[in-house]
């Protein structure tokens, strides 16, 4: 298994680039489902996620053809009605995003609950996609984790979130675009992610109104063309870079990104004293003389992105002061604190929602695993900063949301090196 080796303390200095944005890539794959023709992605990542996305494609009888500089062409002619790979939905929890477009093209669907890492695995429910295709006519068996939909015709409806989902806003908006009539759906999520993927699809027949905020109207239609679609920049990775020069007191440039994505970060920023700049499409990071602690709270967009939060308390562990943070959205992300508290972070959890940071203090090198994603990124953050050297194992969690991360970080200075 993969590893990284990172030795710390390194002044890190360059230019780095954001790549395209996970959240975004993953959802044109199942859109192939839904469409007549090819679609052509540029600014792809090369990310684990989505070659898994790809296979899933290619399993239900579409092909995602890859051509270089992030570029594929995704067609689904050959689809047929399917059972979905249990070895696929099993490793990564964006599966479910394939389960409307099949649902409404055959009328039928049965998979396995999806899986992914620690914070996206078997305990996620998944009630708000059942509920949803429920109200618009489909009919729902589960046995033993196991699920089977059938509906003769899905239909419009109204539906309401019980609780804000970006994948729930998303899966729920593309299938409502091939259902027979209007789907109003409400508290609906607002991500940058949503919106780039509904002007995709208006572009290629639907018709949508209102993505970007919390109410979308969708008013079905009988086909979807082929088209462009360019993955916007990942907000999520450009916030990370951001706090990793913070942290680490480096001047970096950060290019091909859209700082207006990040507003809530930005405002962290300024009452913590890092010293920023802000550009149409990058972000220059420059040492600030002295960092002060804050608390911070995870919301869904524009809100603090609990994805950015892992990081935020390694860069909290640097702050002079005491910060809380809160994190609203799930239950389980909090517990990698445990292993900066291995490496001499001063983290009292509160509760399973809440730590409680002060600092500044020194890091020390260790031995670690990645149990998720952006705890993983987090790790590697703290390894930046950490006196002498830090092993971390089951990096496959970080390639799924980091397209080459060693090699983009050791080209701005950073000791790191990826091992087998």
């Amino acid at each position: 298994m993969a590893k990284f080796i990172i030795s710390g303390g390194k002044r890190l200095s360059g230019e780095i680039e954001v790549s395209g944005a996970k959240n975004a890539a993953l959802k044109i794959f199942p859109v192939a489902l839904l469409t007549d023709g090819i679609i052509r992605v540029s600014n792809m990542p090369e990310l684990e996620d989505c070659r898994r996305a790809g296979e899933m494609l290619e399993a239900l009888g579409g092909k995602a053809v890859k051509f270089e500089n992030g570029v594929y062409d995704l067609e689904a002619k050959k689809f047929f009605c399917p059972d979905l790979p249990s070895s696929l939905m099993n490793k990564f929890r964006a599966s479910v995003m394939f389960v409307g477009p099949a649902l409404v093209r055959c009328g039928e669907v049965s998979f396995p609950h999806p899986g992914g890492c620690v914070i996206g695995a078997g305990t996620r429910p998944i009630d708000v996609f059942l509920n949803g295709f429920e109200k618009m006519g489909a009919e729902i068996k589960e046995s033993d984790g196991h699920y089977r939909l059938t509906a003769k015709k899905l239909k419009g409806a109204d539906i309401f979130f019980s609780k804000i989902s970006v994948t729930g806003t998303e899966s729920l908006m593309m299938t409502a675009v091939l259902a027979e009539g209007e789907t109003v759906l409400k508290n609906c999520a607002m991500e940058p992610e949503v919106v780039a993927l509904a002007d995709y699809l208006n572009k290629s027949g639907a018709k949508i109104k209102g993505a970007g905020t919390s109410t979308i109207i969708v008013k079905g239609v009988k086909k979807l063309k082929g088209g462009e679609y360019r993955v916007i920049p990942d907000r999520i990775e450009a916030g990370t870079f951001a706090m990793i020069g913070a942290v680490s007191r480096s001047e970096i440039l950060i290019k091909n990104c859209r700082p207006e994505h990040l507003e809530s970060l930005w405002n962290l920023f300024d009452k913590i004293g890092v010293n920023y700049v802000l550009y149409k499409n990058s972000i220059l990071i420059r040492p600030a003389k002295k960092l002060l602690a804050c608390d911070a709270i995870t919301h869904e967009y524009p809100g603090f992105a609990t994805d950015l939060q892992p990081p935020y308390v390694v860069l909290a562990t640097q702050t002079a002061g005491t910060s809380l943070v809160h994190e609203t959205i799930y239950d389980r992300r909090l517990l990698f604190t445990d292993m900066l508290v291995q490496m001499g972070a001063n983290i009292v959890m509160a509760d399973p929602h809440r730590v409680i940071i002060s600092g500044p203090v020194r890091l020390r090198g260790k031995k670690l695993t990645s149990p998720d994603l952006r705890a993983g990124i987090a790790l590697v953050m703290a390894a930046l900063i950490a006196e002498g050297k830090t092993e971390i194992d089951n990096i496959y969690q970080i390639d799924r949301g980091y397209e080459k991360l060693n090699e983009r970080l050791a080209h701005i200075g950073a000791d790191i090196k990826r091992v087998n």
